[in-house]
C-alpha cells in the first residue's frame, strides 16, 4: 500500500504549512533591509525596529492587551516559561524568602524542569493531579495547594497530550483570592481559539510563535501583566542598544527582558502571520478546528480497542488527540501510517510524563498524537480516520503486538 497524497497532522508541534505572507515577509526583509533594530539611526535599522514594534503591536491586539510594551519577544515557548518561572524565583529568593510554586500532572518539561532545576536552590513546589478520565484540573484543589509562600502557580491551558482544555477562568478566580500570579502556558491555543488574558485571570501569558499563531520557528512571546515586572526579574542582560552609556541593564520595557539582537527576521514573519490571523480571526479558525477536529474525535471513538485519550467531545478540548492501542507501539503506529497511508503523527510521549501517567500510558512509551491546524481538511480527517482504523485492524488480525516500526 502507499500513497502519494501527505496528510499534516502534527501540528501540535509546529504549524504547517504557513500562510503565504509569512515566508514572502522573511525573504523581503532579508534580502531587502538585512538590519538590527535599536542598532543604528540609517534607515534600513530604523525599518527593522518599525517591523519589531508592528508585531509586537498586533501580537496586543490579538490579545486584547493596550500596552505592546508588556509583550516580550523570546526564543519560543520555553524560553517564554523559563523567563517567568525563573524570573519569580530569583525575585523572592534574592530577597530571602520562602518560594513555593504549584504546577499540574498536565504540564509540559517546560514547567517541570525548571521547577525541579529551582529545587537546588531550595524552592518546593506542588504538583496538582488530574482526572485520569478527562486530565482536567480541580480549581479548589489548585486553590487549596496555595500556601503563604506560594509565589507562582504555573497551569497548562490546552494538554499537547490529551487536548483537554482547562477551565483557566475558573483557575484565574481561586489564583487571586489567594494573592497568587498565575502563569498559563498557551503553547496548544494560542491563535487556536480567542484568548483574553487580562479578563481570564492571567498574569503571565507565554505562547510559541510558531504553532497556533503560524510564524516561524525560533519565534515566541511572554506577556506580563499589571504588577507582574515587579516580581519577575530579568534572567538574562546585557546589549539593548538602548541607553548603552549605563552598564546596568535598561529596566524599561520591553528591553528589561530582552537582551542581544533580536530574531527580527523571524518576528517580521511573525507578523505576517498575526496580519494574517487577523484578517482571518481567530474565532472563524477556532470553529474550522473544532469542525474537523470533532469529526477526527467522532471517528476515532467508533475503532474498536482503541483508547483516545481526554475529553469525549471538543467541550473542555483542543485539536490534540492521542490514542493507544494494544496491538502496536506509538511509533510502529505512527511510522505504519506514514508509511501506508502518508498520515504525518508524532509518537511517544510528547515531554509531558506526568500527563501519560495520569492516562496511564506513561510505562507504554506513550500514545500516538494527531493534531489538527487551520489547513486541515474535512478529507484529511476521514483519511486519518480510515488510515487509523486499517492499520490498527490490520494488527489485531495477525494476533500479536506489533513492537517494532
Amino acid at each position: 500500500m502507499g500513497t502519494a497524497k501527505r496528510v499534516y497532522l502534527d501540528n501540535a508541534a509546529t504549524s504547517f504549512p504557513k500562510p503565504p505572507a509569512v515566508g514572502a515577509a522573511m525573504a523581503a526583509f532579508t534580502t531587502s533591509i538585512g538590519a538590527s533594530p535599536g542598532r543604528g539611526a540609517y534607515d534600513e535599522s530604523l525599518q527593522a525596529s518599525a517591523h519589531l514594534n508592528a508585531t509586537r503591536s498586533a501580537l496586543a491586539q490579538l490579545l486584547h492587551v493596550s500596552d505592546a510594551r508588556r509583550i516580550v519577544f523570546t526564543l519560543n515557548c520555553t524560553d517564554a516559561l523559563f523567563l517567568a518561572i525563573h524570573g519569580v524565583a530569583r525575585h523572592w529568593l534574592r530577597r530571602g524568602e520562602r518560594v513555593h510554586m504549584i504546577t499540574t500532572a498536565m504540564d509540559h518539561n517546560s514547567v517541570l524542569r525548571p521547577l525541579n532545576d529551582l529545587k537546588q536552590d531550595g524552592i518546593t513546589f506542588t504538583r496538582i493531579d488530574g482526572d485520569p478520565d478527562s486530565g482536567l484540573i480541580d480549581p479548589d484543589t489548585l486553590a487549596a495547594a496555595c500556601t503563604p509562600w506560594t509565589r507562582l502557580a504555573c497551569v497548562n491551558h490546552g494538554s499537547n497530550v490529551s487536548g483537554t482544555v482547562q477551565d483557566i477562568e475558573a483557575i484565574g478566580d481561586r489564583c487571586r483570592s489567594k494573592g497568587v500570579p498565575l502563569l498559563v502556558d498557551a503553547a496548544q491555543t494560542a491563535g487556536h481559539r480567542p484568548l483574553d488574558p487580562a479578563q481570564s485571570g492571567i498574569d503571565l501569558l507565554a505562547m510559541p510563535g510558531h504553532k497556533g499563531l503560524l510564524g516561524p520557528l525560533g519565534t515566541g512571546a511572554l506577556w506580563l501583566g499589571p504588577g507582574m515586572t515587579q516580581i519577575v526579574d530579568p534572567i538574562r542582560t546585557g546589549g539593548t542598544g538602548s541607553l548603552s552609556e549605563a552598564d546596568v541593564h535598561p529596566d524599561m520595557l520591553p528591553d528589561r527582558y530582552e537582551a542581544g539582537s533580536h530574531n527580527t527576521v523571524g518576528l517580521t514573519g511573525l507578523g505576517a502571520a498575526l496580519d494574517w490571523l487577523e484578517a482571518r480571526t481567530v474565532q472563524a479558525i477556532h470553529e474550522h478546528e473544532t469542525k474537523v477536529g470533532g469529526r477526527l474525535l467522532e471517528g476515532l471513538l467508533q475503532i474498536d480497542d482503541l483508547h483516545v485519550l481526554g475529553p469525549r467531545s471538543m467541550t473542555n478540548r483542543c485539536g490534540v488527540f492521542s490514542v493507544h492501542t494494544p496491538a502496536m507501539t506509538p511509533a510502529a503506529l505512527a511510522d505504519a501510517l506514514e508509511r501506508r497511508h502518508g498520515v504525518l503523527a508524532r509518537p511517544g510521549l510528547h515531554c509531558a510524563p506526568h500527563a501519560h501517567r495520569t492516562f496511564g500510558t506513561l510505562t507504554a512509551g506513550g500514545t500516538t498524537r494527531l493534531s489538527v491546524g487551520y489547513a486541515t481538511s474535512l478529507e484529511d480527517v476521514e483519511l486519518a480516520i480510515e488510515a487509523v482504523a486499517d492499520v490498527h485492524h490490520s494488527a489485531r488480525r495477525s494476533g500479536a503486538a506489533i513492537l517494532t516500526p
